[in-house]
Parts: C-alpha cells; structure tokens; sequence
C-alpha cells in the first residue's frame, strides 16, 4: 500500500534564484518578482527539513514515510523525466505534490538494489506547471562501482565547465541537499569509497538543460540519466548535438546523457 502523497508550499522567492544564477554565473539579470525561472530552478523551492535526530549517516533524511526504508545505505540520484507545461514564475506561491509511484528491490550483478520513483506535480495559480519523474537508486554498503559508459564523440557543440568544492557547497545550500559526498572529503572518501567530493547529479542536469534552452528555446521536455560521478576538479564538457546533450569527464567517460524536447 501506497504512503498518502506529500504536499509542499513555498513562496518561490526571486531572491533565492538569483542566489543560484550568480552561483551559476549566469550572464545578464537574474529573474525578478514575476519572471519565469529557467527549467529546472524549482529545485532551489519546496525544502522539507528535519532536525538532526531524524537524519542518517548519509546527511538524509533517515527512510520510511514516501521513501520506504530498503535496508540499503547508499543512495543515488539516478535520473529525471519532466514535462513542462506552463512557466513557473518568481514570487509567485506554489505547490508541489509528491506521489511513490514506484519502490521495489531486485538483485544486480553488486548486490541487491533498491530503485525508487517519485512523482512531482508542482502547480502555480491553479495550473500544473512542471511534472517530474525523480529516479533514485540504493545500493548496500561496499557495492563497487560499475564501469563508466564512453561518452559520444559526435559533439555539435561543447562547453568546458569546472566544479570546485565552493560552487558544490552553494549548491548543496541553496537546494537544502545534506547528502555528505557533496562537501564532506572525508566521507566521500573513506564511507563511500568516491575519489574526493562528487559533483551533484541535478547540477549536471541543471547545466544541460540550460544549455538545450540556449540551443533548442524553451523546452517541452528534458529526460535524463546519471551514469558516472564527476568529481570536484575534474574538467568536463557540456556536450549537445540537436536534443541529444550529455556531460564528458576527462578520460572520456560519460557522466550523464539527456533529450531535450523544444515546446
């Protein structure tokens, strides 16, 4: 049976987007009281913080509820599917409704595996302005990693970008992410066994969507995979050629692909 869906309210206030478009060094004025906000900014809204008690070792929230508890410690954010409707805009009071549309555990070639969707309607004004899909991945303690796709060598269009720890710990704040592989070395390390400080799955998504709008206008839909980690330091390139877009670590291997769809 089904947890009861959760409902979130937020002001959506501009000044928290401008926070992220100076993080993100976007050129020009960030959105004001009224704007719409770029694809995927709603990520910045619609905190749900717990006090310290009901955290895990990870820095999450400590499972059960709409998230089912898997008995499986490492979690990852495995990729998104959203539709765009109509704009979110600045400033403007919004709600999110979150539904379990999935969780279920099977064996895989590291170990069992707990793999869990999440619906997101957010609705602004009385109109449904985004719906995502959020897929998140478990896995159990010492799982190795797999082997890392290559990367397409059949760019169009590439832009360089770098991540240091300062941009992942703005980001981690301004979207109230706790996950400690994002600003913790040493447990990033020493706990989950990555190579130092691992860029965010949905900051990737977040540059390639932008990217797409520069190329494509604004977007229908975005769907994408998170494939490999980036870690902070590492160069990469933004890589897109038409709705096709995916991001190029330094040795080639790809660290996530999406499809954009123009509206």
């Amino acid at each position: 049976m089904h947890p009861a869906p959760q409902t979130l309210h937020d002001t959506m206030d501009p000044a928290r987007a401008a926070a992220l478009w100076a993080t993100l060094a976007l050129p020009g004025a960030a959105p004001g009281q009224g704007a719409p906000l770029p694809p995927f900014f709603h990520q910045l809204y619609f905190w749900s913080p717990e006090p310290p008690g009901q955290l895990g070792r990870d820095g999450h929230p400590v499972r059960g509820g709409l998230v089912p508890e898997m008995g499986l410690p490492r979690r990852m954010w495995a990729g998104g599917r959203l539709r765009f409707h109509a704009p979110l805009v600045a400033g403007i009071p919004a709600i999110k409704v979150t539904t379990l549309e999935q969780a279920r555990r099977k064996s895989g070639r590291s170990g069992p595996l707990g793999f869990v969707t999440l619906r997101h309607d957010l609705h602004q004004n009385g109109t449904l302005c985004v719906t995502e899909h959020q897929d998140l991945v478990y896995r159990p303690e010492a799982a190795p990693p797999a082997a890392p796709p290559a990367a397409p060598d059949d760019a169009a269009v590439q832009r360089a970008v770098t991540f240091d720890s300062t941009t992942l710990f703005r980001y981690s704040a301004l979207t109230f992410n706790g996950h400690r592989i994002h600003y913790d070395i040493d447990y990033a390390r020493d706990v989950e066994g990555y190579a130092g400080l691992v860029v965010h799955g949905p900051l990737l998504a977040q540059h390639l969507m932008l990217m797409a709008t520069d190329l494509l206008g604004p977007l229908a839909a975005f769907d994408f995979r998170l494939t490999a980690p980036l870690i902070c330091g590492e160069p990469a390139v933004l890589c897109a050629n038409g709705g096709r877009l995916w991001v190029r670590g330094p040795d080639g291997r790809q660290c996530g692909v999406a499809n954009a769809t123009a509206r």
